[in-house]
């Protein structure tokens, strides 16, 4: 080859893999990585000076709730603004598709936690396939893998969600998820902590879980619990990978509530225990704060809880529920209730004990970002430039290899993303450029909206995203289906 699209000369390349970082050429052709090299003797459409920044594999975020702003807002500005080149939706038991929602609906809006991803009538795809082609059309700026939610699919099959499925439902539930596999899911996930999802026994989710192993599938969970029980709730999830031999990743694993706090070593040293038998991995956000729907099970006075939204009193956004409840005279339950249907951030997690979950090898990073919420944690903005900035760069929880390995080669591994997540010659030309002494997220839970400082520019399959000016308008993100359903062919 004599010509090619772009050149990166003299770049740092932190290829994904761990390994340190050298100092090299990489040229991109028609979207794949062409040649890598200490010096390339090729010409190209477009050249850049590299030297002084780091050249990286395009960043996963493994956990999302994307799942409709892929295809409401492709653009996708706080995740290409921060380095993040393929999102993981269908998460937490909730997923966009196959989703039937019951007609009234359209007036008391999703299922909970299903309205996490927004109105109603984003939901109008009601199988896999249908949602599939939706991407295709929208054309996102990110690449999208996508999960199917258990909850969604409870939602479709049965009149009430407090209770466990028959079998009829539970045959209904898995006609469904075969569909999705069959049309490219990448696997099932739980909310199991989630009202609409918590009365279904480990046997409900076992049978579902049960399609994933000849579809080379994994399994993710938002366990049944994160708090006092919360080595119970592992063993459960761990149980459903024994059973049928397949991944299971754990969803932003962490010791929750005031009560829990300490508890990191129990649980890496579970996690580490059943790793010598079985194939486990986990996700963490870098923040000692949560954000999910307003649950009155983790209302408790000792933690700060702020309300992001409410639908019957949309005027109290932004103030904690210790304010609103004396305001009205109510203690903080009550408040709650009366707040519900809402959203909240949980200021209920040690900072410690992120740290040690954050640092662990088998952790990856995911944002676990809402971005329907109109006063977002700032996790949806900030993540990964908060990892590489603040916990590598200043305060050296892990190096600069492994802090990205964390987010491109070791996700890519885990979820099957076919010659994504590493540079190397022929993968997809997903790639970030950052100065390392200036990388840092900018977004705080007062001023949540803020790009990161520190990209440089954002390539996905090979097109020219992001700058540091702002977003270009190109949008050249695909689906990515789940390889072996046709081998060699699928996301190739």
């Amino acid at each position: 080859m004599t010509n090619c699209d772009l050149i990166l000369r003299r770049a740092r390349v932190v290829d994904g893999s761990g390994g340190e970082p050298d100092i090299l050429d990489v040229a991109v052709a028609d979207g794949r990585i062409a040649a890598i090299a200490p010096a390339l003797s090729l010409n190209a459409l477009t050249e850049i000076d590299a030297e002084g920044l780091v050249l990286a594999p395009g960043f996963i975020d493994t956990h999302t709730h994307d799942d409709t702003s892929v295809i409401e807002t492709p653009e996708m500005l706080p995740k290409i603004s921060q380095g993040v080149t393929t999102v993981i939706v269908g998460n937490c038991g909730i997923s966009a598709a196959p989703v039937r929602l019951k007609p009234e609906s359209l007036t008391t809006g999703p299922p909970d936690p299903m309205n996490l991803l927004g109105r109603a009538e984003f939901f109008r795809y009601p199988t896999f396939a249908a949602y599939v082609a939706a991407i295709a059309t929208a054309k996102p700026a990110v690449n999208v893998a996508a999960l199917v939610g258990h909850t969604a699919l409870r939602s479709n099959a049965m009149d009430r969600l407090d209770r466990a499925a028959t079998e009829a439902e539970i045959a209904a539930m898995r006609a469904d998820l075969e569909e999705a596999l069959h049309a490219g899911a990448i696997g099932l996930s739980t909310g199991l902590a989630y009202a609409n999802a918590s009365a279904a026994p480990n046997s409900e989710v076992l049978s579902l879980a049960e399609l994933l192993a000849p579809a080379h599938a994994v399994y993710t969970t938002h366990m049944r619990t994160e708090t006092e029980a919360i080595l119970d709730a592992m063993q459960e999830a761990f149980e459903v990978g024994r059973e049928h031999q397949i991944p299971v990743i754990v969803s932003h694993l962490k010791c929750a509530g005031i009560d829990n706090w300490g508890r990191s070593g129990e649980v890496l040293n579970a996690l580490d225990a059943a790793r010598t038998h079985q194939e486990i991995a986990c996700d963490c956000y870098p923040y000692a704060a949560g954000s999910s729907t307003l649950d009155l099970k983790q209302v408790d006075p000792r933690v700060s809880i702020t309300i992001t939204w409410s639908t019957p009193h949309p005027e109290v956004a932004g103030k904690t529920v210790a304010e609103i409840a004396e305001l009205w005279g109510l203690s903080q339950v009550d408040a709650a209730r009366r707040l519900q249907p809402a959203g909240a951030i949980y200021h209920s997690i040690s900072e410690s004990d992120m740290r040690k979950i954050l640092a662990h090898p088998s952790t990856m990073i995911g944002s676990d970002g809402l971005p329907h919420d109109p006063r977002p944690h700032p996790r949806l903005w900030g993540t990964f430039p908060r990892v590489l900035g603040r916990y590598s760069r200043e305060e050296k929880l892990f190096s600069l290899p492994t802090a990205i390995h964390k987010m491109t080669g070791l996700p890519a591994q885990r979820f099957n993303l076919h010659k994504r997540g590493l540079i190397r010659e022929n993968f997809h030309a997903d790639l970030v450029l950052f100065d390392p002494e200036t990388i840092l997220d900018t977004a705080t839970f007062t001023d949540p909206v803020r790009p990161a400082q520190g990209i440089h520019s954002v390539w996905v399959n090979g097109v020219l995203t992001y700058t540091s000016a702002g977003a270009t308008g190109a949008r050249a993100g695909r689906f990515l289906k789940r390889p072996f359903l046709n081998p060699g062919a699928i996301n190739d």
